[in-house]
């Protein structure tokens, strides 16, 4: 029985109940990307995202801009061929003074458009986060 059998195909949650290595072990067997990044280090949003950036193996470029985020796991992973899945986990997302709730929310609404980009394509992409 699938890990992931009550969670939609594309939604960004809470890691709640669930265990990265678990995650990680139900990507694999579903033979969908995993893409990990521990957040904790990152003070400033610049920071949080040159994490990402670096975790995801995406370009550095990234490091100071949302939108960029957002085209990398949308159209850039879309151009680059059939994709199988993605499971996202983003562990300990900051709460500093330059990466506060406003910023958070930003960023999880990235990875909620993402999310609808692949739901119309059909395209299972499940985010998973934490807060420090």
């Amino acid at each position: 029985m699938s890990l992931l059998i009550t969670v939609p195909p594309n939604l960004v949650q809470s890691i709640r109940a669930f265990r990265v290595t678990e995650l990680q072990d139900e990507a694999g067997r579903l033979g969908q990307h995993f893409l990990y990044a521990h957040c904790l280090a990152g003070v400033t949003k610049q920071q949080v995202l040159a994490l990402i950036a670096e975790s995801f193996l995406l370009p550095k470029s990234l490091g100071k801009n949302f939108d960029v985020l957002r085209g990398c796991l949308t159209e850039t992973m879309h151009k680059a061929g059939a994709q199988p899945g993605f499971l996202v986990v983003l562990e300990q997302l900051p709460n500093t003074q330059k990466f506060d709730k406003e910023a958070r929310e930003t960023l999880l609404d990235v990875f909620r458009d993402a999310a609808d980009f692949w739901a119309e394509k059909h395209i299972p992409f499940r985010v998973f986060y934490s807060f420090e």
